[in-house]
C-alpha cells in the first residue's frame, strides 16, 4: 500500500466540541516531504485514514502535517493500535460514532507520551500508555486528553496493551456490572476465539465454577477447549441452542450477544429465570467487504423486541451495552481500567494476540478478522514488526 497525501478532512461538527474524541496530532497536507525543512513547520507522520465507505482498499495510509498538544492533552508516539469490529462496520459506514470520511479511525492504542499541553501534571514525557478514544488513534503520533490515558503495567508489550482497553473493558463492564456473574453460574459467549470472547473467558475464570458455553467455528474448538471453555460449539454446523438446552435444559445465566437479529430472540430464549441478556453488537450485519442492504433488512426484521410487562412475567433482564457512547463517563470507565490492570498485575488475564500487521498491510489485518479467522486481537503497527515479536505472539 503506497503512502500518499491525504485530502483536507472536514471536521464534523460534532466532533469538535467534545473532550473526549481523540485529537489526531495532525491537520491533513498535500506535500510529501518528512521533514520540516527551513520553513519551521512541524514533520509529517503516517496515519491509516478512511477515505469513504466500501470495502478494504478505502483505507489507506496517509501523510499528515503534526501539531503540539493543546491544554490537557498529551503527545503520543504510537506504537501498536488496536483494530476492533466496530471499526470493521464503521469502513461500511455501519457505525455511528465515526466522524464522516475522510477520517483517521482508531479507538485504542499504546505508545509513549512524547509531549505535554499546559497544565498536565498527571503524566510525564517518556510514560508508556494506554489509549482510549472514539476515533483518529490510527496513527503514528496522536494528541489526546490526559484523561484518556492509562499508565501501562510494568512488563506489558506495546502489543498486549493495545488489545486490552476496548475488549476487556466491554467485557468486565457485560460480565460483572449488568451480568453480576457469581460462581456456580453458566455463560454463553458467542463468537468466543475473538478479542471480545477472549477477554469474556478469562474474566469467566476469576470466579469459581463457572460453566462456559462458546460459539466458533470448529477448527478453533481445542484452543477454546485450553483457553476454560467447557462446551464449544460450532455455529456454522450446528443449532446452539440445540446443543446448550442437550447439555443445561434450563439454558444458562447469561448470553453475551454481539450479534443481534434473530440471534438476541434466540438468547432471551435460551435464558434460565433470573438470567440475564446483554447485547453489545449486531455482527450480523457484515457479510462481506461492503455494505449488505439484504442482511441489513433481515437483522433489522429479525430484531428482538419486548415489552415491560412481558419481562415481568419472564423474570429475565435485557441489557443494551455500548462503550462508545460513554465518552464521558471518565470515573466510570476509569475504575474499570483500575480493576483490569490488577488482575492483569495478578497474571490472572493476559491479553491474547492473534497477529501484528503494519499500517502498509491494513486490508489484510482486516480481512483477518472480518473473514474470522483470528483467534484474539488483531493488532496494527506503524512499522513491519520484528521477528522477535511474531516469536512472542506465538
Amino acid at each position: 500500500m503506497s503512502t500518499e497525501p491525504a485530502p483536507a478532512a472536514a471536521a464534523p461538527p460534532e466532533q469538535a466540541p467534545e473532550p473526549p474524541v481523540a485529537t489526531p496530532a495532525a491537520t491533513t497536507t498535500t506535500t510529501t516531504t518528512t521533514t520540516s525543512g527551513g520553513s519551521g513547520e512541524p514533520p509529517e507522520h503516517r496515519a491509516l485514514v478512511l477515505t469513504g465507505f466500501g470495502g478494504y482498499e478505502k483505507v489507506k495510509v496517509q501523510a499528515r502535517r503534526g501539531g503540539g498538544p493543546r491544554p490537557g492533552e498529551v503527545s503520543v508516539r504510537v506504537r501498536a493500535c488496536g483494530l476492533n469490529f466496530a471499526d470493521l462496520l464503521a469502513r461500511q459506514g455501519l457505525y455511528d460514532r465515526l466522524p464522516p470520511p475522510p477520517v483517521c479511525p482508531g479507538m485504542e492504542c499504546a505508545g509513549t507520551v512524547c509531549a505535554l499541553g499546559d497544565g498536565v501534571s498527571e503524566r510525564q514525557v517518556g510514560d508508556k500508555v494506554m489509549v482510549l478514544a472514539r476515533s483518529g488513534l490510527w496513527q503514528e503520533v496522536v494528541n489526546v486528553p490526559a484523561g484518556q490515558t492509562f499508565p501501562m503495567p510494568e512488563g506489558m508489550s506495546f502489543e498486549e496493551a493495545a488489545a486490552l482497553l476496548v475488549n476487556y473493558i466491554t467485557a468486565y463492564m457485560i460480565l460483572f456490572d449488568f451480568g453480576n456473574l457469581r460462581p456456580n453460574q453458566s455463560v454463553l459467549i458467542h463468537m468466543a476465539a475473538g478479542g471480545v470472547g477472549t477477554a469474556a473467558i478469562q474474566l469467566c475464570k476469576t470466579v469459581e465454577n463457572v460453566t462456559i458455553f462458546g460459539t466458533a467455528s470448529a477448527s478453533k474448538h481445542d484452543t477454546l477447549k485450553e483457553s476454560g471453555v467447557a462446551h464449544p460449539i460450532d455455529y456454522r454446523t450446528m443449532d446452539y441452542a440445540e446443543e446448550v438446552r442437550k447439555i443445561s435444559p434450563k439454558g444458562v445465566d447469561i448470553v453475551l450477544d454481539p450479534l443481534g437479529g434473530s440471534d438476541t430472540s434466540k438468547a432471551f430464549h435460551l435464558l434460565k429465570p433470573m438470567g440475564k441478556l446483554i447485547t453489545y453488537g449486531v455482527a450480523n450485519l457484515l457479510t462481506g467487504q461492503k455494505k449488505n442492504l439484504m442482511a441489513m433488512a433481515k437483522t433489522w426484521w429479525n430484531q428482538f423486541s419486548i415489552n415491560a410487562l412481558q419481562l415481568l412475567h419472564q423474570n429475565k433482564a435485557v441489557c443494551g451495552y455500548h462503550l462508545g457512547y460513554m465518552d464521558e463517563e471518565y470515573e466510570l470507565i476509569g475504575g474499570v481500567v483500575a480493576k483490569l490492570i490488577s488482575l492483569y498485575n495478578q497474571g490472572k488475564i493476559k491479553p491474547k494476540i492473534d497477529s501484528v500487521w503494519p499500517f502498509d498491510q491494513v486490508a489484510d489485518a482486516m480481512r483477518q478478522m472480518q473473514e474470522k479467522k483470528n483467534v484474539g486481537k488483531v493488532i496494527l503497527v506503524p512499522e513491519a514488526p520484528k521477528e522477535e515479536s511474531k516469536k512472542e505472539e506465538n
